[in-house]
């Protein structure tokens, strides 16, 4: 082989091989990743289960990758607004998103959701799953599960709901309640988690299904009272109150979880890199102990369990919704 030709070849080889590697997705796109802080983007309010959770990962997630972790609440549109932006963004790992199953719901409960979780994602973890509570204001005559549907029964249109905003997984799990139970109790949709507390408080709504993270100090002080769990088992951190399944709902079960998710296209040793650093930041035994005493679940899942978790749940929810003939306006 000549000099010439030799030239040429390695000329071609090194043309070519950014290619090859850019198409099979092995490159090492993120070899000084992060060089800089990541956005971590929370589509509700302050206040809530997604950004009670995202806050207490943030500190040791920014500290294992070397960068800060800014938190960036973009509430509205049940998370969808918030969801978009992230799916809009550069897929390189500086904008992730915290999302509960919310995102698998959404796709049956809006006719034009503007983005396609199945397409528009990366999925990096899932982070933990959390109980959600049955409460009610004290003022209710109800101490039980079967006691608060016998009253809905018998005070037809009588009783309201509060839930951070339509097509959000408590406006799912009342709805599941309503559909099972065969009453109705009004749904009244808030713009967060903390204003739909506040007017079950103030007794401008007489109940609400909310995250166990958010509602658990006000079952403690005695500003709410909590009727059930919406999981198959009861909470060890609140180990008193029934599941709705065995206070007179059977066969009751709604599940809810929070992944964290960036834009698709995402590179793989970025995904990878951010994936194993939130779970080392969920094993931390401080940040542990402080999501168990709030209700949460450490649940794990890396990026190939957390797609076939959303894979699995989009069927789930599909049938779900369809069932309870549940459809809101975009």
């Amino acid at each position: 082989m000549n000099k010439w030709f030799r030239a040429l070849l390695a000329f071609w080889i090194a043309a070519l091989l950014p290619v090859a590697t850019a198409q099979t997705g092995g490159g090492s796109a993120g070899a000084n990743f992060p060089d800089r802080p990541i956005r971590f983007v929370v589509p509700f309010p302050p206040g809530g289960g997604n950004d009670i959770l995202a806050r207490a990962i943030a500190p040791k997630l920014g500290e294992f990758l070397g960068q800060t972790v800014v938190i960036d609440n973009k509430g509205g549109a049940g998370g969808n607004i918030g969801s978009e932006l992230v799916a809009k963004s550069p897929p390189d790992g500086y904008t992730i998103l915290i999302a509960s199953n919310q995102v698998t719901i959404n796709p049956w409960m809006y006719t034009n959701v503007p983005f396609d979780i199945a397409k528009d994602f990366t999925p990096i973890a899932l982070a933990a799953t959390v109980p959600m509570v049955l409460v009610v204001n004290p003022a209710v005559k109800a101490n039980t599960v079967r006691e608060f549907i016998a009253l809905a029964r018998a005070t037809p249109g009588g009783l309201n709901y509060s839930t951070p905003g339509n097509g959000t997984p408590q406006h799912i799990a009342f709805e599941v309640f309503n559909h099972a139970a065969g009453i109705k109790v009004t749904h009244v949709p808030y713009k967060g988690t903390g204003p739909a507390i506040a007017d079950l408080i103030g007794g401008q709504v007489q109940s609400s299904i909310g995250t166990m993270a958010s509602l658990e100090p006000y079952v403690k002080s005695g500003r709410v009272r909590a009727l059930g769990v919406t999981t198959a088992k009861r909470s060890p951190a609140m180990p008193e109150v029934p599941t709705i399944s065995e206070a007179g709902l059977p066969g009751y079960e709604v599940p809810l979880w929070y992944s964290i998710l960036a834009p698709a296209h995402t590179p793989r040793d970025v995904a990878a890199r951010l994936s194993a650093d939130i779970r080392r930041a969920l094993e931390d035994p401080e940040t542990r102990d402080r999501l168990a005493s709030l209700g949460f679940v450490v649940t794990y899942l890396d990026p190939d369990g957390m797609a076939a978790l959303i894979r699995r749940d989009l069927v789930y929810w599909e049938k779900s919704i369809k069932d309870i003939g549940l459809k809101l306006e975009p």
